[in-house]
């Protein structure tokens, strides 16, 4: 019997949808059971009431600020984060001759200051942003600069199969200002300032979107992840049963062939008083089982000298 590889398949995807939901689901509830702080004011008494074993979650919203922002090359905008990265466009000959279009990566650089959100009662830095989920740079500029097009560089270019056409730079930024919310744990250093950072065990959400929204998605996600698991295990629970089931009726109508074989073989034996020539008796290359005749399956009463094999 074949493995039905399409039926595993699709329970595998059920059940790595089925986790995924899971995984959702628990996301939203934690996100439902974590402190909300409506002014940063708050944060400094909420730290000081709270126990100093666990660790203390909580979601904060304001717009994003800084002491030393950073001055953005290309957009000529202020972030706290960027990011710039530069390809190298070009046309190169392949095999049979053509020219096909490709790129490599030339500078992948990033910068990032220590930067705080400000809700104009209270300021609380923000730890660690780039890794926290639903962290999103925006596209500042995106910049397309062409390669010189001298004599030389053109010739040397084009007897190594290559044709420069210039270079991409793209800079992502987190400007100054961009209102966002941000889940985790809030901590009190030694000179009291406070910061939220990325929790031993729990969520870590730097998203331009409120709690509320947050939880929404997820909600949604797990839904949909429900949804297609119980598809998906529909599907492979029905591709499987439909294998086993051909290969049992598969099995059965052999059975059921061999039966016809050896009924008309034993027919035929009674009315022979002779007895049948069996050809394995004889010592031949094509000795036959003794428990199967050889009989053709479609007339039952010639010896077969022909098969179509698969």
């Amino acid at each position: 019997m074949m493995v039905p590889w399409g039926g595993l398949s699709c329970c595998l995807s059920a059940a790595a949808l089925y986790f995924l939901g899971r995984s959702c689901g628990k996301d939203a509830d934690m996100l439902r059971s974590v402190s909300r702080v409506g002014q940063l004011k708050d944060l400094a008494q909420l730290l000081e009431g709270a126990c100093k074993v666990l660790p203390l979650v909580v979601t904060v919203s304001g717009r994003v600020g800084s002491d030393t922002p950073i001055n953005c090359q290309y957009s000529g905008m202020r972030g706290v984060i960027v990011e710039e990265t530069a390809e190298q466009h070009f046309l190169k000959q392949n095999d049979t001759g053509s020219w096909i279009q490709d790129s490599a990566l030339m500078l992948s650089m990033s910068k990032e200051v220590p930067w705080y959100l400000d809700d104009e009662t209270g300021r609380v830095f923000v730890i660690g942003a780039r890794g926290a989920t639903g962290m999103a740079l925006t596209v500042a500029s995106e910049v397309f600069e062409e390669s010189g097009r001298s004599l030389v560089r053109g010739t040397l270019d084009y007897l190594q199969g290559l044709k420069m056409l210039g270079i991409k730079r793209i800079e992502r930024v987190l400007p100054v200002g961009t209102s966002l919310t941000v889940v985790g744990e809030a901590v009190k250093d030694d000179i009291g300032t406070i910061r939220i950072q990325r929790p031993h065990k729990g969520p870590f959400y730097v998203s331009p979107k409120n709690i509320d929204q947050l939880i929404e998605n997820l909600g949604h996600w797990a839904r949909l992840c429900e949804f297609a698991s119980m598809g998906f295990a529909a599907l492979g629970v029905f591709l499987i049963a439909k294998r086993a089931i051909q290969y049992i009726l598969e099995r059965r109508r052999r059975w059921t062939l061999q039966k016809r074989v050896l009924a008309a073989a034993a027919q035929r034996q009674q009315q022979d008083d002779e007895g049948l020539d069996k050809k394995e008796d004889n010592g031949s290359d094509n000795a036959r089982s003794p428990t199967m005749p050889a009989l053709c399956v479609i007339c039952l009463e010639q010896e077969y000298n022909a098969v179509f094999v698969p």
